[in-house]
C-alpha cells in the first residue's frame, strides 16, 4: 500500500461586522476580536485551524476590499503549500436585531434592498449584488450541511434554527459574494445570524465564544468527514 499522505487540515476563516445605526454594539464584533484569545486558551478540534478573524464595516462596497484581501490571500497560502489536503471554510457571523434566537443561512440572494443606509451612506433597492450573475432572485446555497450542523449545536444546548432568508442587508450582500468565491474556488462558506446582546440572557452571552469554537469544530468536522 502507497502513502496515504498527511491528514486533512480545514482552515477556518471568520469575519464579523462593526457596529451600524441602531446596533451600538454588534455582538459579532465581540465574538471575533475575542476568539483568537479564547481559542489559544481552549483549544480546537484535531485538523482544524483559525486562520484569520477580521472585522468588515457594515457596508456593502466597504466591507468587499477586506472580504476578497481575506478571501484570496487564503487561496493563495493554500496554492503555495501545494497541498489538496488542506481545505478553507469561510465562517460569517451578522446580527439580526430583531431576533430572539441564532439562524444558520442556508443562502443568500442576488438582491440587495437595504432598509436604511448602510454605514457609507449607500441604500440601494433592488440592484443585482453581482450584475454579471444576472437575475436579481438568482440564489447561491451552502455546500455545507446545514441541518446536520444545527442540530449538532442543538444537542449543545443553543437556541438555533435554519433560515432561508439573510435578509436583503449588509449580511446578505457579504454572504453571496463568498457563496460565490467558494463555488468559484472549491470553498465552502456558511453564515450565523446571532441576536441583540439586549435579547440574549447572560449565560449566552458569555457563551457566545464557546459557540462560535463549537461552530467551527463541528463545520470542519463534518467536512473531513465527507472528504
Amino acid at each position: 500500500m502507497g502513502s496515504e499522505g498527511p491528514p486533512a487540515a480545514v482552515t477556518v476563516h471568520v469575519t464579523g461586522f462593526k457596529k451600524f445605526h441602531g446596533v451600538s454594539e454588534n455582538p459579532t464584533e465581540t465574538i471575533v476580536n475575542n476568539l483568537t484569545e479564547y481559542l489559544k486558551k481552549k483549544g480546537l478540534s484535531k485538523g482544524l485551524v483559525i486562520g484569520s478573524c477580521s472585522i468588515l464595516e457594515t457596508a456593502g462596497q466597504g466591507a468587499l476590499i477586506p472580504l476578497y484581501k481575506t478571501l484570496q490571500s487564503a487561496i493563495t497560502s493554500k496554492e503555495s503549500e501545494s497541498s489538496s489536503s488542506n481545505k478553507i471554510i469561510w465562517l460569517h457571523f451578522g446580527v439580526n436585531s430583531g431576533a430572539t434566537r441564532f439562524a444558520i443561512e442556508r443562502q443568500a440572494v442576488n438582491e440587495a434592498t437595504f432598509r436604511c443606509p448602510d454605514e457609507m451612506g449607500w441604500k440601494p433597492q433592488k440592484v443585482p449584488i453581482v450584475p454579471s450573475d444576472v437575475a436579481i432572485a438568482r440564489i447561491r446555497k451552502t455546500t455545507l450541511p446545514v441541518e446536520e450542523i444545527t442540530k449538532s449545536l442543538a444537542n449543545k444546548g443553543y437556541d438555533v434554527t435554519t433560515s432561508d432568508d439573510a435578509g436583503r442587508f449588509v449580511c446578505n450582500y457579504v454572504y453571496y459574494h463568498s457563496l460565490r468565491f467558494a463555488e468559484q474556488n472549491g470553498t465552502k462558506s456558511l453564515f450565523l445570524h446571532v441576536p441583540l446582546f439586549s435579547t440574549i440572557n447572560e449565560e449566552t452571552k458569555c457563551n457566545l465564544l464557546l459557540l462560535a469554537r463549537v461552530l467551527a469544530s463541528h463545520a470542519s468536522n463534518i467536512r473531513l468527514m465527507q472528504m
